[in-house]
């Protein structure tokens, strides 16, 4: 694993135990890969989190679910709904393009966002789901 993603993983697991409870992560790194899983607690809410850097990319999941519901999901996955929803339709050219968005109502409604990182996420948490307990 190259030394700027270890830090930037450290950055992440640093923040996660700053600021959620119940603190679990696993990195699986390869010479063409590393990984980054965690799982967390945030009030009544489980928080997931993938970061995955491969081949000069960046992709990540940030989750927040209430029991089973998916409250938020971002991610910048190549996914059918938000390539259409950014371009109009997908045709060659954006095929499997990753597009950041974001996932709300059990992942019924989609909306397209910027680029997202950990930071940005917690942000979002302590905006849009104030009811929970955060530390800052």
């Amino acid at each position: 694993m190259e030394p700027q993603v270890a830090d930037y993983f450290a950055g992440v697991v640093a923040l996660a135990q700053a600021t959620f409870e119940q603190v679990e992560y696993t990195i699986d790194a390869t010479p063409a890969r590393a990984i980054l899983h965690l799982q967390a607690g945030y009030d009544s809410y489980r928080i997931f989190i993938t970061e995955l850097f491969s081949e000069g990319t960046r992709q990540y999941r940030y989750y927040v679910l209430q029991g089973d519901w998916v409250e938020a999901g971002f991610d910048n996955s190549p996914d059918p709904r938000a390539i259409r929803l950014k371009y109009g339709r997908i045709g060659k050219k954006h095929a499997g393009e990753s597009v950041p968005h974001l996932h709300r109502a059990d992942k019924t409604e989609l909306s397209l966002t910027e680029e997202m990182t950990c930071a940005a996420f917690v942000d979002w948490l302590k905006t849009n789901l104030p009811s929970a307990q955060i530390s800052d």
